[in-house]
This record gives C-alpha cells, structure tokens and sequence, in this order.
C-alpha cells in the first residue's frame, strides 16, 4: 500500500480533519454548558458537534466538490450521510433514552441491596441540534480544504 496515494486522498483527510475537530470541540463546548472539564469527552459519543455527521457530511461534501455534484459516488455519498444522520439523532438517541430509563430502574430495584450492576451508557446519539452542529462543522471544513487544495 502506498502511504503517499493516501495522504493525497483529499476526501479522506477532510472527512478526518472534521472528525477530529468535532472531537475536540466536544471539550470546550461541554465546558460551557456544564462548568467542567471533561477530557474523556475526545473519545466518548455522543454530545456537540456530532462527530460521525462532521464526517460523513465532509466526505460528502469533498466528494462533491473534487468529483462533482452529478456523479453516481455523490449520490451514493448522500445515501450513506442521511442513514448516519439519521441513525445519529433517531436510533441511538433512542437507545441512549431507554439505557437512562434502564440504569433508573435498576437504581430503583437494588437500592438497599449490595448489588453493584454497572450503569448502561447513556450517551449513545445526538439530539437534533447537535447532529445539525456536525453537519454544518462538515460543510465547513470540506469548503477550506477545497478553497486551499484547488
């Protein structure tokens, strides 16, 4: 394999890049909501921005910018991006509701009792504006790529 031809991949590089960025921002903008530094947030699901809209929504967008707006890998491109999308802020914001309601009942059911059950992680999806806050992070970063790679 040749390292070369990957880091010349423009569409991979912008799809990461945002991945990563949207990671990091994940840290300040807890802060500001919560008053407290979550540094484990880098590598956690879930929160603001989405990471896995930044992504799919810059490998999208680079996608069409390199190749064009009317190709088939576009298209295809934008298939995958709307069930990512989706799943992010309906099936695993879902998930995310029913671990909470689970780990309240299981509080519930063994308070009193010696019996340490490990919680089920809460924070799976993403709420809608969060989602939004990874697509527009996307769009972003494929543009400055794109504007600087031209």
């Amino acid at each position: 394999m040749d390292i070369i031809a990957i880091l010349k991949n423009h569409v991979l590089i912008i799809a990461l890049t945002a991945w990563i960025l949207a990671q990091i921002l994940k840290i300040p903008l807890d802060y500001l909501i919560s008053r407290k530094w979550d540094w484990g947030a880098v590598l956690s699901s879930g929160g603001m921005p989405s990471s896995h809209s930044a992504l799919v929504t810059a490998a999208t967008a680079s996608i069409g910018l390199y190749e064009g707006f009317d190709t088939p890998l576009f298209g295809l491109a934008i298939a995958i991006t709307m069930i990512v999308t989706y799943d992010a802020a309906g099936v695993r914001r879902q998930a995310g509701m029913h671990a909470q309601k689970i780990n309240t009942l299981m509080k519930e059911l063994f308070s009193g009792h010696s019996v340490s059950e490990k919680d089920l992680r809460e924070v799976l999806g993403h709420t809608p504006l969060e989602v939004a806050g990874g697509i527009v992070l996307g769009i972003l970063v494929a543009l400055l790529f794109w504007f600087f790679w031209k």
